[in-house]
């Protein structure tokens, strides 16, 4: 089952109101990458009048959970999902608007494979590169993310 971004954007506005009202919204999604976009506004900005460093850490996060959550649901299996780490980099003013991108997805859908056909809990770690509307890297975060199956009383 592929997601959408309309169904992902509705998911945020009733489970993640935070992400919802600081403007994370999920662009595109397919089985190789997500695309995640914010627009630097009032609502989310920093003192220095950027992207407030959490809600770009939102957006980083919700562009590789969305893959993860979708090579989850492609199994028509149970299985948990947590980030156990994650760190970022922060190399340019995030103005504008901001666009996340993940291009791990075919890593991420072996990994949910191996983890289902092992019975074993796995890690992977996803990389995220956030670019302004000029095309240049204004951050990028690594998210590792711990998956297991979940027993099926």
């Amino acid at each position: 089952m592929v997601l959408s971004p309309s169904k992902v954007n509705w998911f945020l506005l009733f489970k993640l109101p935070s992400a919802w009202i600081c403007g994370v919204r999920l662009k595109a999604i397919d089985d190789t990458k997500a695309q995640v976009i914010v627009k630097h506004r009032w609502i989310n900005q920093n003192p220095f009048k950027s992207l407030y460093f959490a809600v770009q850490n939102m957006a980083a996060e919700l562009s590789t959970g969305v893959l993860v959550m979708q090579a989850i649901k492609s199994q028509n299996q149970k299985v948990s999902m947590l980030v156990i780490e994650a760190h970022c980099e922060f190399f340019k003013k995030a103005t504008g608007r901001i666009r996340f991108e993940c291009h791990q997805g075919q890593k991420v859908n072996r990994t949910v494979q191996q983890c289902l056909r092992d019975k074993s809990s796995e890690q992977m770690t996803l990389l995220v590169k956030a670019y302004n509307d000029n095309n240049d890297l204004v951050s990028q975060f690594n998210f590792k993310w711990s998956i297991k199956p979940k027993n099926s009383n």
